[in-house]
């Protein structure tokens, strides 16, 4: 069994679901590298993320945020050579700035391969930093996730940087309800949906895709409309360090 992760403690019956997925990935042999506090890459996430742009929601459009993680990087490639604005947040939002934007047709005037522009270490070198607030609106939202359920349950690494970003954007006006909310995973990282119970500030999931294809989950879970300050940790204040000033310029807002 794989230990619990590094940020184990905030939830124990989550901490115990992803270590039992870190150790089923690697007993399957499915796992691409390291897994232990990471959101895991796998075998066939360049199919997962093919199932995924195969969707009329993604092909409608315009503006795709995808996080970070290795396994996504067929997502925002794809994302990229499809004509698509893609957002990606700076890995673990260590930075003075929340967001990156690359565009597509910037990278090509600049010779820039989409290859090494899809990875964090390259869209880092290559893209545009944002603050929220320059958004734009967010037309297919993906998220990495360690496990999920049919009904559009999740769980991360355990940090909570999904749910505070979606919150913001929520917040902001510039994640509609009518986005879509995906991730890509491997089959071995899907649960029953009583393991995988949703809390009143998680997002749900509205699709999944998999090695072997796609799960449209037909959530019935209210999405937030916020951030819910109360759950954002007191180490998230102390390590993000644009946080708390953007958390009093949202509430000054009108």
């Amino acid at each position: 069994m794989a230990s619990e992760g590094r940020w184990a403690g905030r939830n124990t019956d989550k901490d115990r679901l992803r270590a039992s997925i870190w150790s089923a990935l690697v007993e399957a042999g499915v796992n691409v590298g390291p897994v232990e506090s990471r959101i895991p890459n796998f075998a066939g996430a360049d199919l997962a993320a093919l199932h995924l742009s195969r969707t009329p929601e993604w092909a409608a459009a315009r503006v795709v945020k995808c996080n970070p993680d290795p396994p996504q990087i067929p997502v925002r490639l794809r994302a990229l050579y499809d004509g698509k604005i893609v957002y990606a947040p700076v890995p673990e939002l260590t930075a003075g700035f929340p967001y990156i934007k690359l565009d597509p047709a910037d990278l090509t005037e600049r010779g820039v391969d989409y290859e090494l522009a899809a990875t964090s270490q390259g869209y880092l070198i290559y893209g545009e930093p944002l603050e929220f607030e320059a958004m734009e609106r967010i037309d297919f939202a993906v998220v990495g996730s360690v496990a999920v359920s049919r009904a559009g349950g999740r769980t991360g690494k355990g940090a909570g940087f999904a749910d505070l970003e979606t919150g913001i954007f929520r917040e902001l006006g510039i994640l509609p309800d009518t986005t879509p909310i995906a991730t890509t995973v491997h089959t071995v990282q899907l649960v029953d949906d009583a393991v995988l119970p949703m809390m009143a500030h998680d997002s749900a999931l509205t699709q999944v895709a998999t090695e072997v294809g796609l799960i449209v989950t037909h959530t019935t879970h209210p999405q937030p409309k916020g951030v819910d300050w109360s759950m954002v940790q007191p180490d998230q204040f102390r390590d993000i360090p644009f946080l708390s000033a953007l958390r009093a310029r949202m509430e000054a807002r009108p």
